[in-house]
């Protein structure tokens, strides 16, 4: 995936704060949140959150509240479920789940839980 491809397709004005946060997101193997990106970013939270309403209006990023209370960030790709732990707050990207919602057009699905680390 190229992101300047992505950026110039939704007709967004490529920036390189744009570039940054969608870089940043294009390498994470999971959703993350400001908190675990903040360092890596040549900006300030509201311009961080600018963008990713920009980004989430344009349909380029999914973005969840998980239980800690944060957002968290991903690149729409293909739709998957993500798991929460209720105890240490790890999130994770569950590729497969065996429910008939053919009829449905799902957006997003959060399954709350504990990960076998906190068992």
């Amino acid at each position: 995936m190229n992101i300047e491809d992505l950026i110039t397709d939704k007709k967004i004005k490529l920036t390189v704060a744009r570039m940054k946060i969608l870089e940043i997101l294009k390498d994470a193997v999971k959703p993350i949140s400001y908190d675990e990106i903040k360092g890596d970013l040549p900006m300030d939270k509201a311009t961080f959150y600018r963008n990713i309403l920009k980004f989430e209006s344009e349909g380029i990023l999914n973005s969840f509240e998980a239980n800690d209370r944060k957002r968290y960030f991903e690149l729409k790709k293909n739709p998957h479920a993500h798991f929460v732990c209720i105890i240490c707050n790890q999130v994770e990207c569950i590729e497969k789940i065996n429910l008939n919602l053919e009829k449905y057009q799902i957006s997003n699905v959060i399954i709350n839980g504990i990960c076998p680390k906190c068992q």
